[in-house]
């Protein structure tokens, strides 16, 4: 059986309890390999801002959302990174904004990284709800470069 090393983890946040978990997760791999840490976090585009028949968000309105969006990222991301540190985990983060997909900034961030594995929390949605909304996890689990472990 062939070994691979863990070097370098990505793990995508978001906030929700979910990702809190893959995080607590992330981190106890990464002290255990000595692998650095990579805390995601995406601000998705509301998808309906820049429509071309006059429905997109008012500039006001879309630069108040971006602000909050950028705050409550910055205070999620600096929370992990200081549990990382705590527990002497080599860290830094990715707040990546200006996304339409999710999955896509995940996917290319850890190929530009090159990291080893990724990990993500799961909402656990079943049945209809996940064919008709998608899942970020399944996204990311289905078009990895490399391994994904999914936290629940």
């Amino acid at each position: 059986m062939e070994h691979t090393e863990i070097k370098r983890i990505l793990v995508a946040v978001d906030g929700s309890d979910n990702s809190t978990r893959a995080a607590n997760f992330a981190i106890a791999l990464a002290e255990k390999f000595n692998a650095e840490l990579i805390i995601c976090l995406t601000i998705q585009t509301p998808f309906y801002s820049f429509t071309q028949d006059g429905l997109a968000i008012p500039t006001d309105v879309l630069k108040d959302y971006i602000a909050a969006a950028r705050e409550s990222a910055k205070t999620t991301v600096d929370k992990i990174l200081s549990q990382a540190r705590a527990a002497h985990v080599k860290a830094e983060s990715a707040i990546l904004e200006n996304t339409f997909s999710i999955v896509e900034a995940i996917l290319n961030l850890a190929a530009t990284r090159n990291v080893d594995l990724i990990v993500i929390g799961t909402r656990g949605r079943t049945g209809f709800k996940k064919l008709l909304m998608g899942s970020v996890s399944s996204g990311v689990v289905n078009h990895a470069h490399c391994p994904v472990l999914v936290v629940r």
